[in-house]
């Protein structure tokens, strides 16, 4: 195994045939934000919105008409016309605001289409402005600057260390310009009045709701991205996989052992190993806490999002690419399957060697040959400056012995067909390795090609996959 102590001892073990994890090394991989859809023009404009704005409204791409008829229950006339509304709502809001000054205390749009626009004022004087502009005038008690103080108290309470687990029983607050308050959410009543205190805040600005939920930060699992082990070393993450309702991914054994802690490319708490090999075998499966969720993704050149659709093994000569949070995106060729290795620490057996390069801390992380996943990385020679030879564990076996899932989209690889009669021995989520027989309808198939089975895969559809005899 090679560790990174210092920059003299890594250049000489980059030489030594060894397993890539990283140790002590405090970089991250941060996670890119995907591009944008590419917007559509509609038909839908309104004469009284700017030119700015009626870019947004018609420039709405068609991904985001489909959503909001999905989750809001509208048409998509419906749809276009809410945007519409809604951006000039936005502008007459703008314009109040301005005119409205100190005396300003908030505006909001309602109903099913959000077609009226509501627009709040401390003093009476100002309804007829606001009538004039065809909003209804609602007059308040505190303007939206005195709301905004009062939360920002609360802010500064809650970082205080004496307050941090009252705030965790309070988890929420914001100002709710529709009850012109400052709203605390709490799972316990006394805990939003004590950092109502601690805050200083009139409690007659507050109202405090009762909610049971404790939220969380949400975080992708994707391969190719870097995480942290207990002992304060660095590996890649493998392939996102399911085990029931568990989310978790797929790296190498050496990586950690059972019990060992892990911590994202963020250093947020992600999960624990719950089974590695090592030596012997090269694999390892980590479960991740409920804040990660498991995509069918690999991070690609420059930070491209590669999807996954199965684990078919390509064979002897195929192009094949590596994700790991060192080096990043390298693709090479497969040199030979059933591969026994020795390292220092034992011989393992059944990899595959590649002539893909690898550093330390790309261990772990994603071998894919288009979009079928084949392994995770387990050690090598070489450096990615002066190229080397790499080996990397094959995925199914992992998945196999852990009785894992890859997760994977909804690519179907091969030949539509006719799907036949269902039943049979034939099981998605099961690994089928070349020589295993399976029934399905009527017929029996030989597997040609080592994958995990999955809905739409089925022998009939997949002649890439399966001989039928």
């Amino acid at each position: 195994m090679l560790h990174r102590n210092a920059k003299g001892a890594a250049a000489a073990a980059l030489a030594a045939v060894g397993a890539l994890a990283l140790t002590a090394l405090p970089g991250t991989a941060m996670a890119k934000t995907a591009a944008p859809e590419p917007p559509t023009h509609s038909a839908t404009q309104s004469a009284t919105l700017s030119a700015a704005e009626t870019a947004a409204v018609t420039e709405a791409s068609p991904g985001l008409l489909k959503a909001m008829q999905r989750d809001l229950g509208l048409t998509a006339t419906q749809a276009k016309q809410r945007l519409v509304n809604e951006a000039e709502a936005g502008a007459v809001a703008g314009a109040l605001r301005s005119t409205l000054g100190a005396d300003f205390a908030g505006a909001w749009v309602q109903g099913a289409d959000s077609a009226r626009l509501t627009v709040a004022t401390t003093d009476a004087s100002d309804v007829k402005a606001i009538e004039a502009k065809g909003a209804r005038a609602k007059l308040v008690r505190h303007s939206t600057s005195e709301l905004d103080a009062a939360k920002a108290e609360l802010d500064r309470a809650a970082k205080k260390a004496a307050n941090k687990s009252v705030a965790q029983d309070a988890p929420v607050w914001f100002v709710d310009l529709a009850s012109n308050s400052v709203v605390v959410q709490a799972v316990k009543a006394s805990a939003a009045k004590k950092l109502v205190a601690a805050a200083g805040v009139d409690a007659a600005l507050v109202r405090v709701e009762k909610t049971a939920e404790r939220p969380r930060p949400l975080y992708d699992i994707v391969g190719g991205d870097a995480y942290y082990m207990g002992s304060g070393g660095r590996c890649s993450v493998g392939f996102s996989i399911t085990r029931g309702s568990q989310q978790g991914f797929v790296t190498a054994g050496h990586c950690g052992r059972a019990g060992t802690t892990t911590r994202g490319s963020n250093q947020a708490a992600q999960g624990s190993f719950q089974g590695s090999i090592f030596p012997g075998r090269d694999m390892a499966w980590v479960l991740t806490n409920s804040s990660w969720t498991a995509t069918p993704y690999v991070r690609g050149s420059g930070g491209r999002l590669m999807p996954v659709e199965g684990s078919t093994q390509s064979p002897v000569g195929a192009s094949i690419c590596r994700s790991g949070s060192t080096t990043g995106w390298h693709c090479g060729t497969i040199q030979q399957h059933n591969t026994s290795v020795t390292y220092p620490e034992g011989t393992i057996s059944g990899v595959t060697r590649t002539s893909v390069c690898a550093e330390p801390g790309d261990s772990g992380g994603s071998y894919i040959s288009g979009t079928q996943a084949q392994g995770v990385t387990s050690g090598g020679s070489g450096n990615c400056r002066s190229g080397g030879t790499t080996f990397h564990q094959p995925v199914n076996p992992i998945l196999q012995q852990y009785g894992l899932t890859l997760k994977t989209t909804s690519g179907d690889p091969g030949d539509p067909g006719d799907p036949g009669e269902p039943g049979g021995s034939w099981s998605a989520g099961t690994v089928y390795t070349p020589g295993d027989q399976v029934t399905y309808g009527n017929a029996t198939y030989r597997c040609i090609q080592g994958h995990q089975a999955q809905t739409g895969w089925e022998p009939p559809r997949t002649p890439a996959l399966w001989q039928r005899l």
